[in-house]
């Protein structure tokens, strides 16, 4: 089944990237390259895979080498998390249109989710994320999913699919998303109008103001998705000039990295997306860096989820059992990792936050707990 999918994908060797001379302990010395002679993927944790396609965001624009140039940083970092086994595809190989590299980065994406594989995409457009949710969609699965975005994909009055590619994956029929984060929206370019109807469907949208003041709200988003995806204008100009859309407010350099490693804890997360890279604007590589520590904190976070006990071990787990405002629950933590649950009822528990857990023992609401409720009705 691998073999049939590396006709979608440019296998890499090492000569293709860099002429660097990898130490044993960097990742270009660790990582495994997927192609006919060596396409063994059964022990892999997780695969790396590239798609430069811009011609949504950029009529008739040329395919990024970004993902190439994104690896020849990453490859540098050193390796510390040797029970890890990580692959790397290549690049989805550019389509005669738009529409064929849609198509073929839509087909390895499914067949590697059937394999149960977690995917890393480096992109390309943010636009990309839509083949994400269609793995889901072609198998009518319901999910959660996370964007990180200064701005609200869903302009209906652009014909760039990267303006409005959000129109799509929330409104077409059939849909399955139950639920969608927006995190990190920049509130002075985004419609108001188009937040408000996000929160009339119950989706969590959360500014940027509010992200950074307590990034660890974040972890329990991600940790439910089961696709997320980074927009690279999320982060502030000063610490991503590849961006030419980019702001001089965002998150920093290590916030990004600590939101793309709560990715990687998460155990439902299939494919996780960075898109937006331009390197023909990128000064002293300095967003490729940025971008390769991104992935490698995603590896740290999918390191820590590897350790982790099942729910259904509750020896590993700390029970706190709470009564607030007439509901009684239970709040789980893990011994392993600080990570916290709470039960909504007999057949449900949520992934949240200590903070949720301070509130309901202050005798209130955690808003985790009614936007959930509200989700159910």
């Amino acid at each position: 089944m691998i073999t049939e999918l590396l006709q979608y994908t440019s296998a890499l060797r090492h000569n293709d990237i860099t002429q660097y001379e990898y130490l044993p302990t960097q990742l270009g010395s660790q990582i495994k390259f997927i192609h006919a002679e060596n396409c063994d993927i059964e022990q892999t944790d997780l695969i790396i895979l590239g798609c430069g396609e811009m011609r949504g965001q950029v009529r008739n624009g040329s395919y990024s080498n970004g993902p190439d140039l994104v690896r020849d940083q990453l490859y540098k970092l050193h390796f510390w998390h040797q029970n890890l086994i990580i692959g790397d595809m290549g690049n989805i190989i550019e389509g005669a249109t738009l529409n064929d590299t849609r198509a073929a980065l839509r087909t390895v994406l499914t067949e590697l989710y059937l394999l149960n594989k977690k995917v890393l995409l480096i992109g390309g457009s943010h636009d990309l994320t839509v083949q994400q949710y269609e793995v889901f969609k072609s198998m009518e699965q319901v999910i959660d999913f996370s964007i990180v975005d200064m701005l609200a994909d869903i302009d209906d009055s652009s014909n760039l699919r990267y303006d409005n590619y959000l129109v799509e994956a929330l409104t077409s029929s059939p849909n399955f998303v139950r639920n969608f984060n927006l995190i990190g929206f920049q509130s002075y370019y985004v419609n108001p109008n188009v937040i408000e109807t996000f929160d009339k469907l119950r989706f969590d949208c959360i500014r940027l103001g509010k992200a950074r003041e307590d990034i660890e709200q974040i972890e329990p988003l991600m940790r439910s998705s089961h696709i997320a995806s980074v927009d690279i204008n999320c982060v502030k100009y000063s610490d991503a000039p590849a961006n030419k859309l980019g702001s001089p407010n965002g998150f920093h350099g290590d916030e990004i990295c600590k939101i793309t490693r709560f990715a990687g804890m998460s155990e439902s997360m299939h494919s996780f997306g960075i898109y937006g890279y331009r390197p023909e604007e990128d000064e002293h590589h300095l967003t490729a860096k940025l971008i390769s520590q991104m992935i490698w904190y995603y590896m740290d976070g999918l390191y820590v989820q590897k350790d982790e006990s099942p729910l259904s071990d509750k020896s590993q787990f700390l029970e706190y059992h709470i009564t607030f405002t007439d509901n009684d629950t239970t709040f789980y933590k893990s011994k392993k990792t600080n990570r916290w649950w709470m039960q909504l009822s007999k057949e449900k528990i949520i992934p949240c936050s200590y903070q949720d857990y301070r509130t309901a023992c202050n005798n209130e609401i955690p808003e985790r707990w009614l936007r959930e409720m509200e989700r159910s009705m």
